[in-house]
């Protein structure tokens, strides 16, 4: 079932249906997905639920469930939309009818009526036109930008809250998918800020408790805080030296990959007066005493290392008295469970295990996908340093480009679109710190990295300039297809991010020789 607009009117009739899920394979969508399946729990509505990968996938899941696909339009919405025949007209047809108009001999009622009927064939070929020109500036901005509007996790949110049906878990999978949004860079920091803003006020409504009820809050609990905490990956379920090393925003501005930035971080945490011995252990396991205070100390001395956005608005969660999670730790569990490179577990067997990762019931699959996000990071950072210890970062005129060999360690971590463009946007902000040629720093970057090696296949993502620009508009998605159509390259545009392709080890020269044509 098709559903054009998830307003509360569509969501009554489609409570009389049986639903059809399609969920991508991203965090925001699975979280959008929780909050669907909550409500249709909640009010007893059938539905099936068919995870896509991409395109094709999409097609096959429409044509084995076609026959319970509607498109549900209230009866008095104006879409503005015209009918079939007046945009699909045949053009000869029309012309027919307009040559069958000049017989004289015509009786003057019948004269009257076709001269009518030439009158309204004119209307509907100028709405026709006019409604073409409108779909294709749609078309251009949807096809050249990906990302628009706001995470579709608070959209159905909203849709929970406008129906007095939302509930605290679903306000959390609202908070992740947002959060998602602003790891992978798909909104800018003032939307986020915006965003954030929203939430923190259904928090407020949501876990509002005196100190009374919260002293006799039950051990399994659940309760949502927000909260300005360290811009430092998964430090609370790490050690601090780890997550200062494999955070992008701390290991590029160290240079952590040089010898000089390895003394640039030692000198960092002698500023802070933290002793190595309690660093290198796990968070859980510091003196008390340091992690009471080691917020205002880390951000304290990250100023002085001109490292002035340590502190970011987020959010966190706590079960019970024993577990809690950042929003952010969440995303990176959800995202690596979603892409595990484990040989024996199929796309479907990861999307099921990174949605039960979701739920409160299953701590044990987030733990598990928080040891996974631990080693891509690690892998993450790796790579990173050995791309640009042997400048594999080159420049091909209207961007930067980047492959990854066959046989470099932890390389099939790397071939899931998410993981790839994770990768990519982490290596530009590094190389645009590593480098002093301030051309590099405003030009795009192109990576590429094997896919199959038996099918000789690669995968290819393109990231936006790393600037300070609010702008987060990605365009090569349209740029890889016109490339590939004008050096008849076998590539397949197959990801729901379009800047994201398949292409064939072989063409990839001629490839590149025509995005840097058309880039140029």
């Amino acid at each position: 079932m098709f559903v054009s607009d998830f307003r509360k009117e569509f969501y009554e009739v489609v409570q009389n249906q049986r639903v059809l899920l399609l969920v991508a394979l991203d965090v925001d969508a699975l979280c959008a997905c929780k909050i669907l399946q909550a409500l249709f729990q909640c009010d007893h509505v059938q539905y099936t639920l068919v995870p896509v990968s991409g395109w094709q996938e999409l097609e096959t899941a429409f044509l084995e469930h076609k026959e319970q696909i509607k498109l549900l339009i209230k009866q008095d919405d104006d879409l503005e939309v015209p009918a079939y025949d007046d945009i699909f007209r045949d053009e000869e047809e029309d012309e027919e009818h307009s040559g069958n108009t000049g017989d004289g001999s015509e009786p003057s009622e019948k004269r009257t009526r076709l001269e009518e009927e030439i009158v309204a064939q004119t209307m509907k070929r100028r709405e026709r036109r006019e409604w073409e020109a409108r779909r294709r500036d749609i078309l251009f901005d949807y096809e050249q930008y990906e990302y628009y509007g706001t995470s579709s996790a608070m959209v159905i949110f909203d849709l929970a809250w406008m129906m007095s049906k939302d509930l605290n878990d679903m306000l959390w999978w609202a908070i992740v998918g947002l959060t998602d949004q602003w790891v992978q860079d798909k909104i800018t920091q003032m939307k986020y800020v915006t965003d954030v803003g929203i939430l923190q006020r259904h928090v407020s409504r949501h876990n509002h408790r005196d100190e009374d009820e919260e002293n006799a809050l039950s051990v399994d609990c659940m309760r949502i805080s927000f909260e300005y905490d360290l811009r430092l990956v998964l430090y609370q379920h790490w050690s601090l030296h780890d997550s200062l090393c494999n955070t992008c925003y701390t290991a590029a501005r160290f240079k952590l990959w040089s010898v000089h930035g390895q003394k640039r971080l030692q000198e960092f945490l002698a500023d802070m007066g933290l002793p190595l011995k309690q660093v290198k252990q796990k968070f859980q396991s510091m003196d008390i005493s340091l992690k009471e205070n080691l917020r205002e100390m880390i951000e304290e001395s990250a100023n002085k290392f001109g490292m002035k956005d340590m502190r970011v608005q987020t959010f966190s969660i706590h079960f019970g008295f024993k577990h809690k999670f950042l929003a952010s730790d969440v995303v990176f569990a959800t995202m690596s469970l979603m892409e595990s490179p484990e040989k024996d577990s199929s796309g479907t067997d990861n999307f099921i295990q990174a949605l039960d990762s979701l739920s409160r019931s299953n701590l044990d699959k987030l733990y598990l996908g928080l040891e996974l996000a631990k080693r891509q990071l690690r892998a993450t950072q790796q790579t990173i340093a050995s791309c640009l210890c042997t400048n594999l970062v080159i420049s091909q005129g209207p961007f930067l480009y980047c492959s990854l060999m066959e046989g470099t360690p932890d390389v099939m971590l790397f071939s899931k679109p998410a993981s790839l463009s994770l990768l990519s946007r982490h290596l530009l902000k590094s190389f645009v710190c590593s480098t002093k040629n301030r051309r590099c720093k405003l030009l795009p970057l192109v990576m590429a990295a094997p896919l199959n090696v038996e099918q000789g296949t690669v995968t290819v993502v393109g990231v936006p300039p790393e600037t300070d620009s609010s702008d987060k508009k990605n365009f090569f998605g349209r740029a890889f297809e016109k490339a590939a159509e004008g050096t008849n390259s076998r590539t397949l545009h197959n990801y729901f991010d379009l800047s994201v392709i398949e292409l064939k080890a072989e063409d990839r020269s001629k490839f590149l020789d025509g995005l840097i044509s058309l880039l140029s």
